[in-house]
């Protein structure tokens, strides 16, 4: 599928805005909407210039069409993300993710968009038993943040069986890379673990540190969205996308302390209600229908990462030197 102009919901986020880089590389034309509520404005800085940006909430209907118009795919990234966020307020969680969801699959409806890619994720199988998971497995989301997952998946099925619209939902797993805020509360353990790791202080581990992830690093789920984005499809496409591979998050940190070249501690806490306890992706359907292979294991993406890291705390130091003097 060759494509003109895409917008791209949440792309000055973490994940989003890798997309909007890419997209950009590839020569398309793109758009974004974001109301930089968890996405920031740094995370475009590099490409501002030859970006067309909407500040928005994708609450709205009428913002979300008239950022759609003209567009010939979105792919639809804005979601309030966390299920820890999602216990705590599931309300705010549902209108994001699920009413968000709806509009802008309605707005591409009303716009004559011909494709959503929508970002899925692999909290949607929740309790659901067998490994690795494949896409044939019946959800059972056990966390708001799930449960709104698979509602925008299914609203994203039902588009396509009524409108006709071509859909693409592709279940993210443990998505980790540059431009995480390690500062969040909410963001993921890798950018955290190697916070801690540089800070000298212990790593924080929820429960025993047994549960285990398939930690994917972004430059693979970028790869793999855009395929969605331009290729062939034969029908709505549901497909996970990590690495087929699962890490303990015990092993994740002694992984984190070889990188970073530090000798880690850890600190138990209280497991967290929500959370699974093993999770990692049958990539088969993926590798078939987008032609997906990651190609960025575990420990490169976490030396990515590092480098990331150490050098947006080089520039803050830099900056706070500059506002003594």
């Amino acid at each position: 599928m060759s494509l003109a102009t895409v917008l791209v919901s949440g792309g000055a986020g973490f994940i989003g805005s890798h997309v909007t880089a890419e997209l950009l590389r590839r020569g398309h034309t793109v758009r974004v909407i974001d109301n930089f509520s968890t996405g920031s404005r740094e995370n475009l800085a590099a490409v501002g210039g030859d970006v067309e940006l909407i500040e928005g909430d994708i609450r709205s209907y009428e913002r979300t069409h008239a950022a759609t118009k003209g567009v010939d795919c979105v792919i639809h990234l804005a979601a309030l993300p966390s299920v820890p966020r999602s216990v705590q307020d599931p309300l705010t969680t549902n209108e994001v993710n699920v009413t968000g969801t709806l509009n802008v699959v309605l707005a591409a409806r009303d716009a004559g968009t011909h494709r959503v890619v929508m970002a899925s994720s692999s909290s949607v199988y929740g309790r659901a038993q067998g490994l690795p998971k494949t896409e044939g497995i019946v959800p059972q989301p056990i966390s708001p943040y799930g449960v709104s997952k698979l509602a925008a998946e299914q609203y994203c099925m039902g588009f396509n069986a009524v409108y006709g619209i071509e859909v693409a939902a592709l279940r993210y797993f443990n998505v980790f890379g540059p431009r995480q805020d390690p500062n969040s509360q909410y963001s993921g353990v890798i950018p955290k673990f190697l916070s801690q790791a540089l800070d000298g202080v212990p790593l924080v581990v929820f429960g025993d540190g047994t549960q285990s992830r398939d930690f994917t690093y972004v430059d693979n789920v970028v790869a793999a969205t855009l395929s969605a984005s331009e290729c062939r499809l034969d029908g709505p496409l549901i497909c996970n996308v990590g690495c087929g591979s699962a890490h303990t998050v015990l092993a994740l940190a002694e992984a984190v302390g070889r990188v970073a070249k530090r000798a880690v501690q850890i600190e138990h806490v209280p497991a967290r209600p929500g959370d699974v306890l093993h999770s990692f992706a049958d990539i088969t359907v993926a590798r078939e229908a987008l032609g997906y292979d990651p190609t960025v294991g575990l420990e490169e993406g976490l030396e990515r990462t590092l480098g990331w890291t150490l050098a947006e705390r080089s520039a803050d130091q830099n900056v706070a030197l500059g506002e003594k003097r």
